[in-house]
């Protein structure tokens, strides 16, 4: 019961932190004090969830945890993003904090669902299936955030259209405005983007500890980084103002093709991928 109940702490720690990654995205690309307000709090709760384990680790243990590979990893995690929080709280430095953040919870992934671990401990079979189903399922809210975006880019041309011919109608009175349809696009994406990057982190961790024969080139691993890759351009080139108006929202359409192609026909392709 023991093993179970800090297995399920250490899951909670990677939900709060793959949270905390979303907001702080959201916040680096459209300086949201909000989102960083939330993004650091997350933060904040992974890092006193960690100090506790710690605590209670070495009371039980009554040494210091970095005798092992499994333990240093660990304490190496609870370093780094301790090492974040000081970053943002003292020296006011939220870049190389995000960064740090997400080294730290890419550690922290591969801590919770260590193979050693799993070959271990007797919820080792319980632990892949819910690392499949987490990944799966943060996949899945990724790609319904890309939907959203290509919703709104589709509404932007509608409504571009519509007002170019002068042709407004009250059927069209429920759409929104084009400055509302493009930051929709913009936010779609900027929730969508971390959620895969998540989810590609955690979906590489559970190929590793759970299939035997297991390579980076498979078809589905690549289109899906190289969908990551498509976004985040978008971002970048949204943020230095380089595509506006129909020319942004073509962008987004275009893009969404791919997001159906990987979704489709890269579980075909894969070796491993059965159907997401």
């Amino acid at each position: 019961m023991a093993d179970l109940t800090m297995t399920r702490l250490h899951e909670v720690m990677v939900i709060l932190q793959s949270v905390s990654l979303v907001f702080y995205f959201i916040d680096y690309l459209n300086k949201e004090p909000k989102a960083h307000r939330i993004a650091v709090w997350l933060l904040a709760t992974v890092s006193i969830l960690q100090t506790l384990f710690l605590i209670m680790y070495i009371m039980e243990t009554k040494r210091f945890p970095i005798l092992s590979l499994f333990e240093g990893i660990y304490f190496y995690a609870w370093l780094i993003i301790a090492l974040s929080l000081i970053l943002q709280l003292v020296f006011r430095l939220d870049l190389p904090a995000f960064f740090l953040n997400i080294i730290g919870f890419i550690f922290m992934t591969i801590h919770t669902f260590a193979p050693n671990q799993m070959e271990q401990s007797a919820v080792g079979d319980a632990l892949r299936s819910e690392l499949l189903f987490i990944h799966i399922t943060i996949a899945l809210l990724a790609y319904a955030a890309f939907s959203l975006s290509f919703v709104f880019s589709t509404l932007y041309l509608i409504l571009y259209r519509v007002l170019k011919k002068k042709k407004w109608t009250k059927q069209f009175s429920r759409l929104p405005s084009l400055q509302q349809a493009e930051n929709g696009m913009t936010l779609s994406i900027l929730v969508g983007v971390p959620l895969l990057f998540v989810s590609l982190v955690l979906g590489l961790e559970w190929a590793y500890v759970s299939l035997d024969i297991f390579t980076v080139f498979d078809f589905k691993i690549i289109s899906s980084f190289i969908l990551l890759i498509l976004y985040i351009a978008i971002l970048l080139i949204r943020k230095k103002s380089r595509f506006k108006g129909t020319n942004y929202a073509w962008i987004h359409i275009y893009a969404y093709l791919f997001v159906i192609i990987n979704f489709l026909l890269g579980s075909q392709l894969s070796q491993f991928h059965f159907w997401y």
